[in-house]
């Protein structure tokens, strides 16, 4: 009961923690990171043992399905090639290379161990990208190719790291079995995601908009999904992955708004929560694994996570350069259909590569013991040496990566401003014809008619920057429900238009999101006004 009372005044401290982060705009991954070591320092407290299934359950399935989530699949299909390039291309790069630095750079250190390091430290962190990134001028180029390789390299990276914790395990590893078998499990983990994805979509169906049910339904289904996918040997991570991307394009049309709204804030809540209590545990777990580090001195680990941390992070801006201008070297087709982008927007790519809580997760899941009963090669020093990668990366790229940003004060799509505002003046005249069409003096009071009308026209001259004088509106609360009844079915037809526009895939999901969730707030606000 002790420990769990630490834990819990840890979390209040890391929570304020994050609260400072915020108020000084610094991106809040950064102040995790930082706690955690400042924990570690804090002689007299608990040490944690946290079993590695565990850690591996726990904290993976979410944080896989929040990022599949909050990622569009059209995104990622148009801009596959970039994408795969980092998120496969780079994450095999980065382990083949972090294996034999990190073996040459140790003594002792046994090229499997590298390996498994090289898995662990590659993938960059989905929250940490966007979270650094949020509220800057940055591309939408940009983000959406940091979204899909944090979504995308976690599957790569993960699947990479069991395979290399396997060959430790069983002294064994044979190139052509293993890309055989990373085959079936990847595709088998696939099927049992869909299948997964079809059920809970269906189960959302039958549940038919009760908020509370239906978001805790999202809170179970990564589980469910890893579970039955881990349970039959296949990839639990490919199989949270796919679950996580065919409901984020399903349930948009059968959710109510209140359920999005409420979703998006739990989810918000729960992936914060996750990295603060990941951090806590690595702060508490760092005294005893530089106590078992003995046969190396404090300067030496030091010196070896702060070279692996640069390494890792060369290594990433080698590989980016080449994997964006080679491909438009060989390719004509390439070149006429796509704008080349400037070094800056490049370089920003590749200093943008965070780790966080993948990482730290698959770090403090690797067995304790191998299936002899023997300590597991290196384990400590694994663990440690990810999180200072996770920490140089957070600490340094994460505080600079905002100062670079202005400084390069790269060109934002013009293009994309003009979309979003045709978008809204679409919406608002469609509001409007429908309104002259299917409501009149009979069935709706003449003044709530020339009340949503003055709306929507409003609406418009707003985005056409013109001010309207005439600001009329109805104070009788007696038509105020013949006002929310027209207003709801307006919402409908607005929605419409958003997915007619989704279903065309000619418009960028980000936006077409947050248009939503402007309907969302103003139909919940709608609603507590006539509750």
């Amino acid at each position: 009961m002790k420990d769990l009372e630490i834990i819990i005044l840890l979390l209040a401290v890391t929570i304020l923690f994050a609260l400072v982060a915020i108020k000084i705009k610094v991106a809040y991954p950064v102040f995790l990171v930082i706690t955690g070591l400042l924990i570690g320092l804090v002689p007299g407290l608990p040490v944690i043992k946290l079993d590695p299934d565990i850690a591996l359950l726990v904290f993976l399935p979410p944080a896989l399905y929040g990022a599949a989530w909050n990622t569009s699949w059209r995104d990622l299909k148009k801009f596959r090639r970039p994408i795969s390039f980092l998120a496969i291309g780079c994450v095999l790069f980065t382990t083949c290379l972090i294996a034999y630095v990190s073996s040459s750079l140790i003594p002792g250190f046994s090229l499997a161990e590298g390996f498994i390091l090289g898995a662990i430290v590659s993938p960059p962190d989905a929250v940490a990208a966007t979270s650094v990134t949020k509220g800057l001028r940055v591309p939408r180029r940009i983000i959406t190719v940091l979204e899909g390789e944090s979504l995308v390299n976690d599957a790569s990276g993960l699947i990479a790291y069991r395979y290399a914790v396997a060959a430790v395990l069983t002294g064994q590893f044979v190139i052509w079995e293993a890309g055989l078998q990373f085959v079936v499990v990847g595709a088998a983990g696939i099927i049992i995601g869909l299948l997964v994805g079809y059920g809970v979509y269906y189960l959302h169906k039958f549940i038919d908009g009760i908020p509370t049910i239906d978001t805790a339904l999202t809170l179970v289904t990564p589980y469910l999904s890893f579970l039955l996918a881990e349970h039959f040997h296949f990839s639990g991570v490919l199989a949270v992955v796919t679950s996580g991307l065919f409901l984020t394009r399903k349930l948009h049309a059968t959710f109510t708004h209140n359920t999005r709204l409420q979703t998006t804030y739990v989810w918000d809540i729960i992936i914060f929560l996750l990295n603060a209590v990941i951090f806590i545990i690595i702060g508490l777990q760092l005294p005893v694994i530089l106590t078992t580090l003995g046969s190396y001195s404090l300067s030496q680990i030091i010196f070896y996570g702060l070279v692996i941390s640069v390494v890792t992070m060369l290594i990433r801006i080698i590989w980016v350069y080449p994997g964006t201008y080679l491909p438009r070297l060989l390719s004509k087709r390439i070149r006429s259909t796509e704008t080349r982008p400037s070094w800056q927007a490049v370089f920003i790519v590749s200093w943008s590569g965070m780790r966080g809580i993948v990482s730290l997760a698959a770090a403090l899941a690797l067995p304790v013991t191998l299936t002899n009963g023997n300590a597991f090669p290196g384990r400590e020093l694994i663990i440690f040496l990810t999180f200072c990668v996770i920490l140089y990366s957070l600490v340094v790229h994460g505080l600079t990566l905002p100062l670079l940003i202005k400084k390069f004060d790269l060109p934002i799509e013009e293009k994309y401003k003009e979309v979003e505002k045709k978008i809204r003046l679409q919406m608002a005249s469609k509001a409007i014809v429908h309104l002259e069409s299917n409501f009149s003096p009979e069935n709706i009071s003449n003044e709530i008619l020339q009340f949503l009308k003055n709306k929507y026209e409003l609406q418009i001259d707003q985005i056409n920057g013109r001010v309207r004088t005439d600001n009329s509106h109805v104070d009788p609360k007696v038509l105020f429900q013949e006002f929310h009844s027209a207003q709801c079915e307006i919402f409908k037809v607005e929605r419409q238009v958003l997915q007619e526009l989704r279903q065309q895939g000619i418009i960028e999901e980000e936006l077409l999101r947050r248009l939503d969730n402007e309907l969302d707030l103003e139909e919940s606000n709608l609603s507590l006004q006539t509750s």
